[in-house]
């Protein structure tokens, strides 16, 4: 995954009772079968907020690639396989990012646990910040110059950092959100009480509050269960790759 230059974040509703299934099957068969293609996978999480919501990350050298990688994936064997028990856990599988890094995860070195290691502890959050496009390029320099130095202050280290990637969907039998820019921001924390704890104190931070009050609408948080095979769990790396890179 280094090198990486965009990135999926997708939110997939599903129906009552089927994230357990879908989480089975995308972990013992489409895991694997994605890297062979030179898709990266840096994680999936049951959203702790929505018991019928799988959320996951999915990364890509570049646009050209992911078109070319894309089709490999859901032409080939492994999809054609079990796409038919995938789809029948879904009702919407069109809430997707499509992003560039700012600051990317530190993935080098990490290996993907297998299927009977212990389950992964703790949470990740993603607050999904609406950029109005006009002020979109000063309110990341300002997130990284006053924003990200206060929520370190108040013990949330910033693990990554995506803005919206703006080129044209070249795999549109998968639909993106288009027509929106926003800033993701990541961070890990090892309970939901440390979580609450830390979002409370950085409510209450001056330099954050004049930052989220310059936004289009108020940042949505998505609080996230690391699944057993994600590469993002537990204590996730807080230190960063540089810039541009993930």
């Amino acid at each position: 995954m280094s090198g990486h230059s965009v990135f999926e974040l997708r939110q997939y509703t599903l129906r009552s009772g089927q994230r357990a299934l879908l989480i089975e099957l995308f972990e013992r068969e489409f895991v694997e079968a994605q890297e062979a293609l030179g898709i990266g996978l840096p994680g999936q999480f049951r959203d702790l907020d929505d018991p019928d919501r799988f959320v996951w990350l999915r990364s890509f050298a570049d646009m050209e690639a992911r078109a070319a990688a894309l089709a490999a994936f859901y032409d080939g064997p492994v999809w054609r396989a079990h796409r038919e028990a995938a789809n029948a856990t879904m009702l919407d599988s069109d809430d997707v990012l499509l992003l560039r890094p700012v600051h990317g995860f530190a993935l080098d070195g990490l290996v993907r646990p297998t299927a009977d290691e212990r389950a992964p502890a703790g949470l990740l959050t993603a607050t999904i910040c609406p950029l109005p496009p006009g002020d979109a390029a000063a309110l990341v320099r300002s997130f990284d110059a006053q924003v990200r130095p206060a929520l370190e202050a108040h013990g949330t280290p910033v693990l990554a950092q995506f803005v919206t990637e703006p080129a044209c969907n070249t795999y549109p039998r998968l639909p993106v959100r288009e027509g929106e820019c926003v800033l993701v921001w990541f961070a890990a924390f090892g309970d939901t009480a440390a979580q609450a704890r830390r979002e409370a104190a950085a409510a209450a931070d001056p330099a954050i509050g004049a930052w989220i009050r310059r936004l289009d609408a108020m940042p949505q948080i998505l609080r996230l269960a690391p699944t057993q095979r994600s590469l993002l769990r537990d204590a996730a790396p807080a230190s960063t790759t540089p810039r541009g890179h993930a």
